[in-house]
């Protein structure tokens, strides 16, 4: 009975030391099963979790967003369910890429034609701004690309800092980025695509933000991490951290 005891006390301890994991309110529901979403988008859901990253982002009804480099919106359609008509989001397309298009209008800008909260602010990313002090900066998979060539590379000191200067006190920047291996700084940005989650944390907190956390939701150990992203063997199912960067409040 005594060891049956000590069974229980222990079981008990390690349940309460377990954190209980957050609940999905209902309007993050409701965004990421919005219906004006395309087939693709839904059909990428199972890998990028987009509920889980919408909870973690702290992205609330009301929210003043930016989207930083937006791709085909993926997020960007999300997010704009999600703030709903009293919130607004920002789509930062680059100006720095405009090259790769070739001529082409920006994915982004049909996103935004379809959402009237939704405004593309076409521009260097050398130049961030906001039009209003924002309550959380986003950038997914593409941190890793401002260091490349093809984006300039660009001033990642100046980069961190504009966002920091755009966000009210005690907003978020979020990072959500292909992990590389560790202690390989920015070596591998170029390359394979992949950035050393220390160097991300190391240039963001230069800017003065503070690190309030991490999310382990797109973790996989099975990643060797010297494949490139875009590999058969390793795409959708790369490594990727996510990192909650706070501006203080003063």
């Amino acid at each position: 009975m005594k060891h049956l005891a000590i069974g229980t006390a222990l079981a008990a301890a390690l349940l309460a030391a377990v954190p209980a994991l957050a609940a999905v309110p209902a309007y993050v529901t409701a965004a990421v099963n919005d219906p004006a979403r395309p087939d693709a988008d839904r059909q990428a859901d199972a890998e990028r979790k987009p509920a889980d990253m919408v909870v973690f982002a702290g992205i609330k009804p009301g929210m003043r967003v930016m989207d930083v480099w937006p791709g085909g919106g993926y997020f960007t359609r999300i997010f704009a369910a999600a703030v709903g008509p009293k919130g607004f989001i920002y789509a930062y397309q680059l100006s720095d890429i405009d090259g790769g298009l070739k001529g082409k209008t920006p994915a982004i800008v049909a996103v935004a034609a379809g959402y009237k909260n939704v405004s593309v602010i076409h521009a260097p990313i050398g130049k961030l701004v906001a039009p209003e002090p924002l309550d959380v900066v986003w950038t997914s998979q593409n941190y890793h690309d401002l260091h490349n060539s093809f984006a300039g590379p660009a001033d990642l000191a100046a980069v961190d800092k504009a966002v920091f200067d755009a966000l009210k006190p005690g907003g978020v920047f979020v990072v959500l980025d292909h992990a590389a291996e560790a202690g390989s700084g920015l070596r591998d940005t170029e390359t394979l695509h992949r950035i050393d989650e220390a160097a991300v944390k190391k240039e963001v907190e230069a800017a003065g933000f503070k690190l309030v956390g991490e999310s382990k939701v797109l973790r996989n150990p099975a990643d060797t991490h010297t494949l490139k992203v875009f590999d058969p063997a390793i795409r959708g199912k790369t490594d990727q951290f996510i990192l909650k960067f706070r501006k203080p409040v003063k």
